[in-house]
């Protein structure tokens, strides 16, 4: 039997990169795949694919480019479902060809099949051959898969699920989407985008309630405006599948109102990817959804077995993911070199708009009653945004009212989830208003709503409002 210093299961963000740093630091290292393609989640349905199709969907559209220099030209391509997939299948081949690489080039020994306990050091291994292997510690990276409610009848044809949904074969002339998450709501901006009839349903009165509400009401409001249909307090009743491929999809929602679809899109949560494992047999302790449970340092209930990544749930996010998997490592092999996540970390969702923010919302320093004021400056107000053509956009800066210490940032617009790094270490680092004042950008860009929010919350403060 083959032994080993760490076994890695899965090789999505968080497995890739536990093993790749635990064999860098001179540990011997085994890597689990069952899958045909190596990235998980982050390459195979999740993370780079709809990421990639949300950019694709853009330039079909020319959603960004009509009308930008006073022509409105239409730009919108006939593209077939094989111009949409070509770049996503690019994409996601060229990531997983690096995963396998980066492994090999650090000496981690590869296991293609799949794996489950035989005891809490040991893991049988089924694929070409049958094999079971040693590891002195064990991390758990298996990812998650969407969940499936007993009474949809998913076919992966008319009725998808998060992951079904990027192996479609035709653009659907109409869709239904259930959840109104991170999943759903960038999955209903790109079909939009692309001209399908998007209807958006949601059991609660907003939409990503996590996110600062008036971001949530100005992405649904953008959203409308491209066409989607957000039903709001209401979910699915009954879904009746077609007798063949040219009937709709018919829908009752609870509200009585009854849809007629080409598609429906389940995107309601996903659960942890445990069942092969047969934690039971070990007695290793699993939670709701599947997810296993772990402590600070991502230890499980048994002391030498890890989780990381979407196995665990929440934040469930590929940058999240491979922080907890170098974490664990550190903790396992006591490098020294990285204790804990940071404080503070950005999220990032890939609708049309982007939304991305770090830090306290407006709703959150009013339940901690904190003493707070707002600043905001919007994309179509900075020379950058002119030029861009950019509509609807804003930057809202929380901050302090007793020292214009930065709480949050909240950014909807063109490249949200790429400006939003400034501000997390503008909230990392407790900085202020005068700080951002004090800075110089490259003029023009879009980095100027910094300094505008930041002038727009002292003139909230002082009561000297020169712009509404």
């Amino acid at each position: 039997m083959q032994t080993f210093d760490l076994i890695v299961i899965g090789t999505g963000p968080a497995g890739e990169k536990a093993a790749v740093k635990a064999a860098y630091f001179g540990h011997k290292v085994a890597i689990i795949e069952k899958e045909a393609v190596f990235g998980g989640a982050e390459v195979v349905t999740g993370t780079l694919p709809s990421k990639t199709l949300k950019e694709t969907a853009l330039y079909f559209s020319g959603k960004y480019e009509k009308g930008l220099f006073g022509i409105d030209r239409d730009l919108k391509h006939e593209a077939s479902i094989e111009d949409f997939m070509f770049r996503k299948n690019f994409v996601t081949a060229s990531a997983a060809t690096e995963i396998h690489d980066n492994l090999v080039r650090h000496g981690v020994t590869i296991f293609r099949g799949v794996a489950s306990f035989e005891d809490p050091h040991s893991l049988r291994i089924q694929g070409s051959e049958d094999v079971i292997i040693r590891g002195e510690h064990i991390i758990i990276a298996t990812g998650s898969y969407p969940y499936h409610p007993s009474n949809i009848p998913f076919d992966s044809k008319k009725i998808h699920d998060s992951d079904t949904i990027l192996q479609i074969e035709r653009f659907p002339s109409s869709l239904c989407i259930v959840g109104a998450g991170v999943i759903g709501c960038e999955y209903a901006t790109i079909f939009s985008t692309m001209g399908t009839k998007v209807y958006l349903v949601n059991d609660k009165t907003t939409i990503l309630p996590f996110i600062d509400h008036e971001v949530s009401n100005a992405l649904v409001e953008q959203m409308r405006a491209g066409g989607v249909n957000v039903l709001f307090n209401t979910s699915v009743e009954s879904i009746t599948p077609p007798k063949n491929e040219n009937d709709p999809v018919l829908i009752e929602l609870k509200s009585k109102e009854k849809l007629q679809v080409d598609m429906y899109l389940f995107a309601a949560g996903r659960s942890g990817n445990t069942k092969a494992l047969q934690c039971e047999k070990i007695g290793l302790k699993v939670g709701s959804r599947e997810q296993i449970l772990v402590d600070a340092h991502y230890r499980t209930n048994i002391p030498h077995i890890y989780a990381v990544g979407d196995v665990i749930g929440f934040p469930a996010l590929a940058s999240t993911s491979m922080e907890q998997g170098r974490v664990a490592v550190a903790h396992i092999f006591q490098t020294q070199d990285l204790q804990h996540l940071p404080t503070y970390f950005p999220y990032g969702i890939y609708t049309v708009p982007e939304v991305s923010m770090v830090g306290i919302t407006e709703d959150e320093a009013i339940e901690k009653k904190v003493d707070y004021l707002v600043g905001k400056a919007r994309y179509a107000d900075m020379a950058r945004g002119k030029i861009l053509g950019s509509k609807g956009g804003f930057l809202k800066l929380v901050f302090s009212k007793q020292d214009f210490t930065i709480l949050g940032v909240h950014i909807i617009g063109h490249i949200a989830t790429e400006l939003i790094h400034y501000g997390v270490i503008l909230v990392e680092e407790k900085k202020n208003l005068n700080d951002v004042i004090q800075q110089v950008f490259n003029y023009p860009t879009l980095h100027d709503l910094y300094k505008y929010a930041a002038y727009d919350g002292l003139s909230n403060f002082f009561g000297h409002k020169v712009k509404p």
